[in-house]
């Protein structure tokens, strides 16, 4: 079964804000409560093809992978796919300019795990969702701290 989940939300502040934190891989342990690390394995800044090991923790297990970035358009779209890990995943960052000063950012997820997290994908979903939306809130509480 394949995974496919994108959540949303609005953040009080302009676009090329959102976009230039949330769209930095070395700011992701600070907003994202499952990532504990980010090292860069091609040298800064973030371009097309550029490569970044994550640690994270998932649904109770230690997860290491390394992000590609496969496109890159600045303050629109940023699209990452795992080129090492447990599973295939592919995730998409985008923000649009809804006026007044706010943003709305969502995060697409999809991908197709294997073996013993296949029999989960429902349940690998559902987790995925509500850990997202909770990332993007804290993102939001950040954000709009400044």
């Amino acid at each position: 079964m394949k995974v496919d989940v994108t959540t949303g939300a609005v953040i009080g502040r302009p676009k090329d804000e959102v976009s230039s934190y949330a769209g930095d891989p070395t700011n992701a342990p600070a907003w994202y409560s499952n990532i504990d690390s980010v090292r860069w394995k091609t040298q800064p800044p973030l371009r097309v093809g550029s490569r970044m090991a994550f640690v994270a923790r998932f649904m109770g297990r230690r997860l290491e992978y390394v992000y590609e970035v496969v496109e890159l358009i600045p303050q629109e779209r940023l699209v990452m796919r795992t080129t090492d890990g447990p599973f295939g995943m592919e995730t998409t960052y985008a923000w649009e300019d809804i006026g007044h000063g706010r943003t709305r950012m969502s995060i697409r997820n999809r991908g197709e795990p294997s073996g013993f997290a296949a029999i989960g994908s429902p349940v690998m979903s559902a987790a995925m969702r509500r850990a997202n939306v909770k990332d993007l809130m804290r993102l939001k509480q950040i954000l709009e701290r400044r």
